[in-house]
């Protein structure tokens, strides 16, 4: 009974290493899929010329979860209410942070440019569009060394502390 208990907390403790580690892999990914959308909202908003609403429903069909379903829900809630855009924008990228692997600075970054979102002209806004992926870039890269350097010592501690846990408890 014993073994089996012991079995089962290094699996437990294994499974969390891999989900930290998948965190880690995912987060560069989610970065990467947040510029991408924001290149793409420059181009709708310089060339298009479309409402905001049009343009994230359009950035929702181009890009995948969880990026997809933050532009769906901008785009929803901008159409049903007839709310502030950075209240309804701040609220979906704290949605983004819970659902991706997103980290707290990246929501900062994301904030800070809904801030800026539809208060100025094309040229302005282009500025703003270019400031944010600039920091997104600086986090991207972070992010890659993050997951270069922690991914595989993650799954690695999740396999060894529950080995060396169980050991000093039999």
């Amino acid at each position: 009974m014993q073994w089996i208990g012991a079995l089962l907390f290094i699996g437990t403790t294994t499974l969390v290493g891999f989900n930290i580690s998948t965190l880690l892999t995912e987060r560069p990914k989610h970065i990467r899929q947040m510029k991408n959308a924001l290149q793409i909202l420059e181009a709708e908003i310089l060339y298009s010329q479309l409402a905001l609403p049009d343009v994230f429903a359009t950035i929702a069909q181009q890009i995948p979860q969880p990026a997809n379903s933050f532009f769906k829900q901008l785009d929803e809630s901008l159409k049903q209410h007839n709310v502030d855009l950075y209240s309804v924008w701040t609220k979906h990228v704290d949605s983004l942070l819970a659902t991706s692997a997103l980290g707290a600075s990246e929501g900062e970054i994301l904030k800070q440019f809904g801030r800026t979102l539809g208060q100025h002209d094309f040229t302005q806004q282009q500025k703003q569009i270019h400031l944010t992926i600039k920091h997104l870039d600086r986090e991207l890269d972070e992010a890659q060394d993050d997951q270069y350097k922690y991914s595989k010592m993650a799954k690695s501690l999740g396999l060894l502390c529950g080995v060396f846990i169980v050991l000093l408890l039999i």
